[in-house]
């Protein structure tokens, strides 16, 4: 149970606040997250990690000398926004250009990869590494498709340790790449956990069993089993990592390796000894060398009752990067004097869009936007429960709170668009970056890319018609399938969007006004959002679990099919 917040809506805000004041003298605060206290040397690569909050110390934790020079912090269990992303390796680019490192979640990949897209436009340098250790998120013929866990740690340290020595981007890259390659994961769990204001876990293990290979976003495992004894567990963990040896290691019975026993919230320290102590024994027992093992809380889920063991096999060049030293507020090894190049004072890079005044025709479609952004908050906030029920089945049960983070800020940034008198387009715009940027994670970069498609097509000068909404909803469409890589039938919100853009553009064709367009077309959403539950998820975090989500709608396709029928209901009105 999360027993200490305020509004749980700014529970990520206040705890990175707390965080940088406790720290000062390590961190500093930019919008969206955090960076170094001290500056990189002039014309360097720097390290950018980041992903959802809940999980200290990852991400925040591992800013420092010797790891990462900054980390965009998204909202609790959800990626941060392409712009905090932006707004962070703006702040800590040196010149030399950025590394991307991130653990494989469909928001933190649809994220990161919108941001890189942006800095490359500045003329940055940026590449990315995804972390995939995680060996019970897919076959190892689907290595792409894992997720990261906490084998993120030894990526993270041979990225910050290649640029912190001044290597080229491309030589920083291949060593991620590499330490990438050679980390395995497997974690279990004895609890779900509690995310702040919840008053139940997302998920339940009745009291003697365990959970194996679920994630750190409180996913269930892929099957239960009793609880073993703690040489038992070892045993088990040990085995199943050893079993997928990485095909670079030419002599696996006398390897070195680093070896990673992570505690994910309330399995205390003592319990990771006893834990370790076996592990140790089976490893040396196997030939294997140990080099300066890690046990304590890495990456963490609230409170979640589990732990995961993570073995890297290493080479020269990566041990010299493992065993390198380190300090940040929650990864230290040895000492490390600062060079005091210089200190960077905290700013924000965001861009703030200009609201300027649309035509009148479009003034008066924006007032009634504004009105279905506030009918669609409504219906969210009263059904985000239950999506967040539904999305628990197969995922991590945040989409109702991500939702209603999300539309809460499309609608104060639509309101000021409205103060502003903008045209339709802008305001469309503002509250898809502001759903974004607030939500974070994919539901939020999709809305955002939706949003901003149809304000596109809109614009502030033109009396938008039928078949300039149906033009518009195609482009969010089409967009949505490029950037989020879901396809008709994955049950996702592509299962609703795709046959309601249909309908619009078939009766726009045949000249029906937008509020009969939009009535035929709600109805085919519906159906559509009804009939995910006979669907198994081929994208994202309900992937693993498909059987598991059979019989229960996509949450995503829900909410989409809730806010188009409360437009509807606003169009209706008028």
């Amino acid at each position: 149970m999360t027993y200490l917040f305020n509004n749980p809506t700014k529970f990520a805000d206040e705890l990175i606040e707390g965080y940088v004041a406790a720290h000062r003298n390590q961190l500093r605060l930019v919008e969206g997250g955090v960076i170094r206290s001290h500056k990189a040397k002039p014309g360097q690569v720097v390290l950018v990690i980041g992903g959802g909050s809940g999980h200290y110390p990852a991400f925040g934790g591992f800013v420092g000398q010797g790891l990462a020079h900054g980390a965009a912090l998204g909202n609790v269990f959800a990626a941060p926004s392409a712009q905090q992303i932006c707004n962070v390796a703006q702040a800590v680019d040196a010149g030399g250009g950025i590394l991307f490192c991130y653990g494989n979640y469909a928001g933190d990949v649809l994220n990161f990869n919108q941001a890189q897209e942006r800095l490359r436009a500045m003329g940055i340098d940026v590449r990315t590494v995804v972390i995939t250790d995680d060996i019970a998120s897919a076959t190892l013929i689907e290595k792409n498709k894992r997720r990261g866990i906490a084998g993120t740690l030894p990526v993270f340290k041979a990225a910050a340790v290649a640029a912190d020595t001044e290597k080229s981007l491309d030589e920083v890259f291949r060593i991620a790449t590499d330490a990438n390659d050679r980390v395995r994961t497997l974690g279990v769990a004895f609890s779900g956990c509690t995310l702040p204001g919840a008053n139940k876990p997302l998920f339940e293990v009745a009291t003697g069993m365990m959970e194996v290979g679920m994630g750190i976003h409180g996913e269930p495992g892929l099957y239960r089993i009793n609880a073993p004894t703690a040489d038992g567990l070892a045993e088990m963990l040990v085995n199943k990592l050893l079993a997928e040896i990485p095909s670079a290691i030419l002599n696996p019975d006398a390897a070195r390796i680093g070896v990673i026993l992570n505690g994910l919230g309330t399995v205390k320290y003592e319990e990771l000894f006893v834990v370790y102590r076996q592990v140790d024994r089976l490893l040396f027992e196997r030939g294997l060398t140990i080099v300066q093992p890690v046990v304590g809380e890495l990456i963490t889920s609230f409170d979640m009752a589990g732990l995961s063991l993570t073995l890297f096999w290493i080479n020269d060049e990566l041990e010299q990067t493992w065993i390198a030293a380190a300090d940040t507020p929650a990864f230290y090894r040895s000492n490390i004097a600062y060079s005091n190049i210089g200190t960077l004072e905290a700013s924000s890079y965001r861009n703030k869009r200009s609201l300027e005044t649309g035509s009148p025709n479009s003034q008066s479609a924006a007032a009634i936007v504004f009105l279905a952004l506030k009918a669609a908050s409504k219906v969210i906030n009263e059904m985000s429960e239950e999506l967040g029920r539904l999305d628990a089945i197969a995922g991590d049960g945040d989409h109702g709170i991500g939702m209603q983070r999300g539309i809460t800020a499309a609608v104060a940034a639509a309101k000021e668009a409205r103060v502003a008198r903008t045209g339709v387009g802008t305001l469309l715009k503002a509250a898809g970056d502001a759903w974004s940027d607030r939500a974070g994670g994919t539901s939020g970069a999709l809305w955002g890319i939706i949003l901003h498609n149809l304000g596109d097509a809109l614009g502030d000068k033109i009396t938008p018609d039928a078949s300039a909404v149906a033009v518009g909803i195609a482009s969010a469409l089409r967009d949505v399938i490029n950037r989020g890589k879901a396809q008709l039938g994955d049950k996702t919100l592509v299962d609703v969007l795709h046959p309601f853009s249909a309908a619009l553009t078939t009766t726009a064709s045949q000249g029906l006004s937008i509020v009969d367009s939009w009535a035929i077309a709600t109805d085919i959403a519906n159906e559509a959002a009804q009939a995910t539950k006979n669907l198994r998820p081929r994208i994202g975090r309900a992937r693993p679990h498909a059987e598991q989500s059979l019989g229960t709608p996509d949450p995503g396709a829900i909410s989409l099919a809730l806010i188009i029928r409360a437009i509807e209901k606003t169009l209706n009105h008028l």
